[in-house]
């Protein structure tokens, strides 16, 4: 009897074992497949997917360069004329600049002229000349435009541009432009602007001295002799 209760007693320890054993089997597996943390007690924040990528703004579209008209281009021309070379001509109505080089040639530059009511005439020379000019603007300009500044140093954004040829006495000048958009037409307060390459190039062949004669409206370069065309 006593045998017996050994033998069951036995067996009983052997399922308990055996079902303690399956059980740590089956813990380790889920244990392996997500391992416990080591500090429960903390909270570990969850984990946050990566932030969508953010595209670059497209570039701004760029103006494309001013294409000036091809007859306001600086080009040798057919020029016969008393004036002896190194002279410079305005015609103002036709928006050119020549300066005569002889042998019936001149150089001729388009430009931009006075606006209605601002156009002038005369004879003139260059009594001094500047490079990347400071503006200062005269009172009668400031009376009109209250708005302008009342000095801007010389650079790219200063509208008397690269180069400045100042005339006699006078508040007039020959001088380049950062609006080489404004060539050809009749926009000024007087003064003869051109881009600042031609003036640049202009500023290199003239001398303070050189005789400048600009012509009114109601005459052209092609007619040195003053006839009406």
């Amino acid at each position: 009897m006593v045998h017996l209760d050994a033998l069951k007693l036995n067996s009983c320890r052997a399922a308990a074992f055996g079902a303690m054993a399956i059980g740590a089997v089956a813990f380790s597996g889920s244990a392996a497949a997500s391992p416990l943390p080591l500090f429960p007690f903390i909270l570990t924040p969850p984990a946050q997917s990566a932030p969508p990528q953010v595209q670059a703004a497209p570039p701004e579209q760029e103006h494309g360069a001013f294409e000036m008209p091809a007859r306001l281009k600086r080009q040798v021309v057919s020029y016969p004329t008393h004036e002896a070379p190194g002279t410079i001509i305005i015609d103002t109505p036709n928006t050119y600049l020549y300066y005569v080089i002889g042998g019936g040639q001149a150089i001729r530059y388009g430009i931009g002229v006075g606006r209605d009511g601002f156009t002038w005439s005369g004879t003139q020379s260059i009594t001094r000349k500047a490079e990347w000019p400071d503006w200062t603007p005269p009172p009668e300009m400031i009376a009109r435009q209250p708005y302008l500044p009342r000095y801007m140093a010389g650079g790219p954004g200063n509208p008397l541009g690269a180069r400045a040829m100042y005339l006699g006495g006078t508040v007039y000048r020959i001088h380049g432009t950062n609006a080489p958009e404004t060539i050809g037409t009749h926009v000024s307060s007087g003064c003869i602007r051109l881009t600042n390459a031609d003036v640049s190039d202009l500023y290199a062949r003239v001398n303070v001295g050189t005789k400048v004669i600009v012509l009114p409206m109601d005459r052209h370069a092609e007619n040195p002799a003053g006839k009406r065309s």
